[in-house]
């Protein structure tokens, strides 16, 4: 069955090249954008398309998830752009000295329940719901490389696909609750999608080759 595409709601230019971290405020009601070649995080009011913060990162903020109003980055560090989770607070900015190693030192993509985090590992095409110390929980099969999850309303929305020979992605959907979780495709995705997050109206999403942030709803 040929799938529906998603409804593009607004397209802005990123404050920024190389838009690849993504988590809305909702304390705040704000944007965090973590930008891969600068290796700086900006807070960006959606209503007038303003930077309020530009904080630098220690390391390539390759995804960011919020958690009872503070942030979990995943930090990509020098030499080898291994894989650690840190913590960031607004204002305040990146601890100096907690985190925590991803599996393998590899993973990207965040997000959040209300209790635990779940980091997907791109390559292994799985989401690992993971505890405070980086311990794997729980492994779910999602059956393509991701580029993005969020949860909304106790349901993970998913961003999978292929990103080589030609970048292809489709927004999908599955329940945790399930022992195993039925992974289904809802809507093409088209552009080279990287990062989900969920403003409570719209999901939104960076086209990081286009060096812009695109907002969406799903049709």
């Amino acid at each position: 069955m040929k799938l529906p595409t998603i409804f593009e709601q607004r397209r802005l230019p990123s404050p920024a090249v190389a838009p690849q971290a993504l988590a809305w405020d909702g304390k705040r009601g704000v944007l965090w954008m973590g930008s891969r070649d600068l290796r700086r995080v900006y807070a960006i009011d959606p209503t007038e398309w303003k930077v309020s913060e530009d904080i630098e990162a220690p390391g390539i903020p390759w995804a960011a998830v919020a958690t009872n109003g503070s942030f979990q980055f995943t930090i990509g560090e020098d030499p080898d752009d291994d894989r650690y989770i840190r913590p960031f607070i607004p204002k305040t900015g990146f601890s100096a000295s907690e985190r925590i190693a991803c599996p393998e030192f590899t993973g990207s993509y965040l997000s959040y329940d209300g209790v635990s985090l779940y980091l997907s590992q791109w390559y292994k095409h799985r989401i690992l719901k993971i505890d405070k110390e980086g311990k794997i929980k729980r492994v779910i099969d999602v059956g393509a490389e991701i580029c993005g999850h969020t949860f909304v309303d106790g349901v993970i929305y998913v961003l999978r696909g292929t990103e080589k020979p030609t970048e292809d992605w489709r927004i999908a959907r599955l329940d945790p609750k399930e022992k195993t979780p039925e992974v289904k495709d809802l809507a093409n995705v088209p552009f080279a999608s990287r990062s989900l997050t969920f403003d409570g109206r719209l999901f939104w999403s960076n086209h990081r080759a286009a060096n812009e942030i695109i907002a969406f709803s799903l049709p």
